[in-house]
């Protein structure tokens, strides 16, 4: 196995609940390297992380075993066919939980900006 699959398989299996179920398979082409990550359904969660965070600082790392051994690793996190995602929450403007505000000045609800203009100051 060589340096760049040992580490991906090192990593998430620290990562996950089913550590037994985690499997990699390596195929180099003209391309470079790529590892695909076959993990339990019930991990793939803890693998991609809030937003994807977790896959994108697994990818990053790998990159860098990659760049020591003067060769481009990418990571491809395998999903079955008929899995099931969540739907997509949209994001508007990087703004999290405050998206649904952004309407009014500075993020505030129309019934703060009532609040606030009947004080009359």
């Amino acid at each position: 196995m060589e340096q760049d699959q040992a580490f991906v398989e090192y990593v998430v299996k620290s990562l996950v609940d089913h550590p037994e179920d985690v499997k990699t398979e390596r195929v180099v082409d003209e391309m470079g390297v790529l590892i695909t990550l076959h993990l339990n359904p019930e991990d793939m969660g803890q693998v991609i992380g809030r937003m994807g965070q977790t896959a994108k600082a697994i990818r990053t790392l790998l990159r860098v075993v990659g760049a020591k051994h003067k060769a481009r690793v990418n990571l491809k996190i395998y999903e079955p066919e008929g899995s099931h995602r969540g739907p997509r929450r949209e994001m508007s403007g990087g703004m999290g939980h405050q998206g649904s505000q952004m309407g009014s000045p500075m993020g505030m609800s129309q019934s703060s900006e009532e609040s606030i203009d009947e004080f009359k100051l």
